[in-house]
């Protein structure tokens, strides 16, 4: 739907212009994209109504151990969301690579942020990297994608990437994202969880619609649509999804239909309840 789009389109507009640095491309428009330079300066903060970034993407404490867990979690502590489940399945792409060159988009964070935008949570108009920062095994891409009414690109998440495994050819694994104006707090990052699954956060924005994903290799529940809206307002939905033991479920928040049909989005990692 595109409701109202003289409301919606200033806040879009000045949201985009808040994150945005310099353009940039899908990984399909270049063979290989360049991640930006470790910053000389802390990132910027956010805005005030927002949560800081650990508090949708990390736990308030490493989660406790579980056979094959320290395995399978991102530097002992993330979620691995994507494109690898567990640190065998990176090592083995390691060895890949190592030996025919084989994936090397795996090594660029930008390129890896929207293959999963793209092609894993498939919101294709959301095409390009707009700034990526980096610092130490973390990096932080500002995806986003360019309206016909703008000038400049809008981000319509920040994704929160780390290395996965040992080495300087360690590939980069999605985490999580840093959320902004569309937060998605409940359930806990790393929770164990069951079905049915209350999911919820804060928005900020006019006329909006969230649709609610719970995925793994594929979608498993999906909830739509949820009206929203005003200045740091909560929302919550109950979401269905059909179990799938073994693998972290990635859960998607998003909301769009004013210049596109995503606009904003975010996510989380969580694990089945044995």
């Amino acid at each position: 739907m595109r409701p109202r789009i003289e409301h919606a389109l200033p806040l879009l507009i000045a949201f985009g212009l808040a994150l945005t640095g310099c353009g940039g491309e899908s990984p399909r428009e270049t063979p290989a994209a360049t991640a930006s330079p470790p910053p000389t300066a802390p990132p910027p903060t956010l805005p005030a109504t927002s949560p800081s970034p650990d508090a949708t993407r990390s736990p308030a404490s490493p989660p406790t151990a579980t056979p094959g867990g320290e395995e399978r979690l991102v530097a002992g502590y993330y979620q691995p969301l994507w494109p690898f489940a567990t640190q065998a399945e990176a090592q083995e792409w390691q060895r890949a690579h190592r030996a025919d060159g084989r994936g090397a988009w795996h090594l660029d964070p930008a390129r890896t942020a929207i293959a999963f935008t793209r092609d894993y949570l498939g919101f294709k108009e959301i095409d390009r990297a707009v700034k990526t920062v980096s610092e130490g095994r973390h990096a932080r891409v500002h995806v986003g994608f360019r309206a016909e009414e703008g000038p400049r690109p809008l981000v319509a998440a920040i994704v929160h990437l780390v290395r996965y495994g040992s080495g300087r050819d360690a590939p980069w694994e999605v985490v999580g994202t840093d959320d902004t104006s569309l937060t998605l707090t409940t359930p806990e990052y790393g929770a164990a969880v069951g079905s049915p699954l209350t999911v919820g956060g804060r928005i900020t924005g006019v006329d909006e619609s969230i649709r609610i994903q719970v995925r793994g290799t594929s979608v498993l529940g999906e909830e739509c649509c949820l009206p929203a809206g005003g200045e740091n307002t909560p929302w919550s939905a109950r979401v269905s999804f059909t179990p799938a033991p073994g693998r972290t479920l990635t859960i998607v928040a998003s909301t769009g239909g004013h210049v596109a049909d995503v606009e904003r989005f975010a996510v989380t990692g969580v694990t089945m309840a044995q």
